[in-house]
């Protein structure tokens, strides 16, 4: 009988992380756009929100917890749908597995610069993304020209899985958390709020009820998505394998309403 690790490398899993429910965004458009692989969700839930964590203590679990679940998975590539631990790690676990396409996650900044009228453009993000250098050198390379503000939310994260779970989130506690993001300035007006965090998207129609004007919400699973179809050219399958969709939680939860949500988006836990 073959397992993972003997299964041809077209027939593998596409391995899609998050710290927690977030990167649902991108397995929802990556299951649109390749409908015969086989994807394998794996939710560090144990550590989040990651990005309060240190940096140093960030960085050695992640390349910890992936020398796992490479070894165990044999995934034929691997996306990581968080902002946070891409900035951080992604360049050392490219390093460390040179055998795996990584897709990382990145601020649609470059997007947004290209998009904006107003030349007024806002980054929503966990904090450690609004630290991060690479997040800088984003700006630098491709939105100088604009002005870019950079919002560290503490909560957003939180809330937007409270949400996703059913639980009530007040519209007082989204306000706080994306208030800064809204600049007028000279006559002119933020348009493009970038949603650098994959879990904001299940928020999104909540922020434009309490948004004191209209902005463009840039959602960069969609892009994540296409760009895991370029990377898995020559090595997507072609054909149902009949295996499931799972999803992995490192808190091993055995949450009832959990396991209903997941299987909304086709998982098994």
């Amino acid at each position: 009988m073959e397992t993972e690790d003997t299964l041809p490398r077209r027939d593998r899993p596409v391995l899609i992380f998050d710290s927690g429910l977030g990167g649902l965004t991108v397995l929802r458009e990556a299951r649109y756009l390749l409908p015969y692989e086989t994807l394998l969700y794996v939710a560090d839930d144990a550590a989040f929100p990651i990005g309060r964590w240190a940096e140093d203590d960030l960085k050695a679990r992640l390349l910890s917890l992936f020398q796992e679940l490479i070894a165990h998975h044999r995934p034929k590539a691997v996306v990581i749908a968080c902002n946070t631990a891409f900035t951080l790690a992604g360049e050392a676990l490219r390093k460390a597995h040179p055998e795996t396409p990584f897709v990382g996650t990145v601020p649609a900044i470059k997007p947004a610069a290209e998009q904006t009228s107003s030349g007024l453009i806002s980054v929503l993000a966990t904090p450690g993304t609004v630290r991060r250098t690479y997040t800088r050198s984003l700006i630098d390379s491709f939105a100088s020209q604009c002005h870019v503000r950079l919002v560290g939310s503490d909560k957003l994260a939180e809330l937007s899985e409270r949400h996703l779970r059913g639980q009530e989130v007040a519209d007082q506690e989204l306000v706080a958390e994306i208030s800064d993001c809204f600049l007028e300035r000279d006559g002119k007006r933020t348009d493009v709020v970038v949603l650098a965090c994959t879990h904001y998207p299940f928020l999104t129609n909540r922020f434009r009820k309490i948004a004191p004007w209209p902005v463009d919400w840039l959602d960069p699973a969609e892009a994540i998505a296409r760009q895991l179809v370029r990377v898995l050219e020559g090595n997507a399958a072609h054909a149902p394998s009949g295996a499931l969709d799972r999803a992995v939680f490192t808190s091993a939860p055995k949450d009832p309403a959990l396991m209903r949500l997941l299987a909304g988006f086709g998982l098994t836990l």
